[in-house]
């Protein structure tokens, strides 16, 4: 799977002027790259649009021009994309109030390990979580995880030639699972794997 590279990416006056559109398209992409487990957790599958598009807005954000401040933002995001041989994704979990949000923190330590994929027929892909930090404390888990998924070759073969894919989270506090993504999500995590 390829990398981003400062190549793939505009000026920022480019940019600016093409945003909208660019904007309207990569939502379009993301569709099919976000899966919903039970109300509140949700995983937002990375690959190298989205990692693109998410480099571009920092970059606009933080209006960053420097060419040593565009490496470091590459090598901040480019860990996100997959390889070929594994599922990359940002998790979530969003709660709108506030003090339900900070309650339910409190009550997940520890979730992003029983975070699970699956390519039906096969075993069970745990998540490996927070490579580049722990984003727990005693008190709370963070909000937001990044987990990686490694698949073996039959897995992938597997998937490629058609096998369902599920997934899930086994927490004592939250337990859900879907049985199986959709054909447009299945088709998109299919593509990450070449």
């Amino acid at each position: 799977m390829l990398k981003v590279t400062r190549n793939d990416l505009m000026p920022l006056e480019h940019y600016s002027a093409q945003r909208d559109a660019i904007r309207a398209r990569v939502m379009q992409h993301k569709l099919a790259r976000r899966i919903a487990i039970g109300p509140h957790a949700t995983l937002y599958f990375e690959d190298f649009t989205t990692i693109q598009y998410q480099i571009q807005e920092m970059l606009r954000a933080e209006r960053i021009f420097e060419a040593k401040e565009i490496d470091n933002e590459i090598a901040a995001y480019n860990p996100l994309v997959p390889d070929g041989h594994n599922w990359k994704a940002t998790f979530m979990l969003e709660y709108e109030d506030v003090a339900q949000r900070r309650a339910a923190l409190a009550g997940l330590i520890g979730i992003e390990q029983n975070v699970w994929v699956q390519v039906i027929g096969l075993p069970r892909v745990m998540a490996i979580a927070d490579e580049d930090l722990d984003r727990n404390t005693e008190e709370k888990t963070s909000a937001v995880h990044f987990l990686r998924f490694e698949l073996s070759p039959a897995m992938i073969a597997a998937a490629k030639e058609g096998a369902g894919i599920a997934m899930g989270i086994e927490h004592p506090n939250y337990h859900y699972v879907v049985s199986a993504v959709s054909d447009a999500q299945r088709a998109a995590l299919v593509r990450d794997l070449d």
